[in-house]
């Protein structure tokens, strides 16, 4: 079997959930492909995957870091946007024709989608945010409310013309609620199929073990995997870079910056504060199960990583990114997370909310959490799915 995988490319995330499938896949024998761009195109090349560039998309980024939706809108534009993506188009079609695929998985990407139905073949969407919401500020009104009822009437139609699988919790840990505001007529084809988590707790050492293997001591961890497209995370680095190189020395703080070109090695350890450019895989996993507490922005895949390892947060959403804001505010109701709007972001603020995340009552719940969802296997699930569309088999999930 031939499964072309088509992710988003902006950030690490939808590349970074549809790796632990492919690599599944080619242990059963399919033989795989990718296309990407930016950051999610370094991190395949990382990984050592078939891969293929296709033309870039993305959005227009403050120096904070804030996404710029009005220099978005403008620039470049309806009829600039409109050309980049019948290059889009135009590149999967011929991608498409060459490596004649059985079926073709798109993470939250458009043009994979379109190529696949003109050339008729199947398409599974896998994604987090069915709808594309512009923050409501005054300014911004207009705008939104005219977004909104065009990403629904539109991109609705073109998420679900397959099969649509999102990687989440069920209820009541659902984290992008918030996100899926899904007319009832395209319902039927929208399928919750638990997270996508590559390394599961139970396949690592146990936590005593694994601070001693990363040269960890008694001291509470703090674990800062910062990720994202590189201008959007560059101003918070720069933020917590800062506060965690004056943090109190009773605590110890790995961060990674999120580079997959980068080096492995630390670039800095001053003994409390360890900064990598790059943290392998499989050491990710580890440091999560190691630490006591996760500082983060509000990413899908990192939040559903972390409630899957217990481990209470601290997030700092993207200002500005809806999407973010709203997983953000979803696992502040479940329980396991605080949140710092980045404007605020201060040392003293950071203290404040490290500590009451490391009471008891948060770990606790987090743990609590984590337990419920432990039997939920999202990877396993897809490639059932994944291999039965590719087969012909259409009542895959009636099964």
């Amino acid at each position: 079997m031939r499964v072309y995988f088509s992710p988003c490319g902006i950030g690490l995330g939808h590349v970074g959930r549809c790796i632990p499938i492919a690599k599944e896949l080619e242990k059963l024998g399919a033989q795989i492909l990718f296309s990407s761009y930016r950051e999610g195109l370094d991190l395949l090349k990382k990984e050592r995957l078939p891969v293929v560039e296709v033309p870039p998309i993305g959005f227009q980024v403050k120096p904070d870091g804030t996404i710029d939706f009005k220099q978005t809108t403008a620039n470049p534009g309806p009829f600039l946007a409109s050309f980049i993506l019948t290059e889009q188009v135009t590149a999967e079609i011929q991608n498409l024709g060459a490596f004649r695929p059985d079926v073709v998985i798109s993470d939250s990407r458009i043009s994979p989608i379109i190529a696949s139905k003109l050339l008729e073949i199947p398409c599974i969407c896998i994604l987090n945010q069915f709808q594309i919401f512009i923050p409501r500020k005054k300014r911004f009104l207009r705008l939104a409310r005219f977004a909104d009822s065009i990403s629904l009437a539109l991109i609705s139609k073109i998420w679900t013309s397959g099969i649509t699988l999102i990687p989440d919790f069920p209820l009541p840990y659902t984290i992008s609620m918030g996100n899926l505001n899904i007319p009832k007529a395209f319902r039927k084809r929208v399928f919750l199929i638990g997270p996508i988590l590559p390394t599961q707790p139970d396949e690592l050492p146990d936590k005593d073990k694994l601070r001693e293997k990363l040269d960890l001591d008694d001291r509470p961890t703090i674990f800062a995997p910062i990720s994202g497209p590189v201008r959007e995370r560059a101003y918070l680095i720069k933020l917590l870079e800062k506060i965690f190189s004056n943090f109190p020395e009773k605590y110890r703080i790995v961060m990674s910056l999120g580079y997959p070109d980068a080096n492995t090695e630390p670039i800095f350890d001053n003994g409390n504060f360890r900064v990598y450019r790059w943290i392998k895989t499989n050491e990710r996993y580890e440091y999560l199960k190691a630490c006591d507490l996760v500082v983060s922005r509000a990413g899908h895949g990192t939040i559903s990583n972390t409630i899957c390892y217990g481990k209470p947060m601290v997030l700092i959403p993207t200002p500005g990114h809806t999407e973010q804001l709203n997983n953000a505010k979803r696992v502040v109701e479940i329980g396991t997370a605080k949140v710092i709007k980045q404007d605020y972001l201060n040392k003293d603020i950071m203290l404040k909310a490290v500590e009451k995340t490391l009471q008891d009552e948060m770990k606790n719940r987090a743990e609590k959490v984590q337990k419920e969802v432990s039997k939920l296997n999202g990877i396993k699930r897809v490639v059932e799915i994944i291999l039965n569309v590719g087969e012909g088999n259409k009542n895959v999930l009636t099964s």
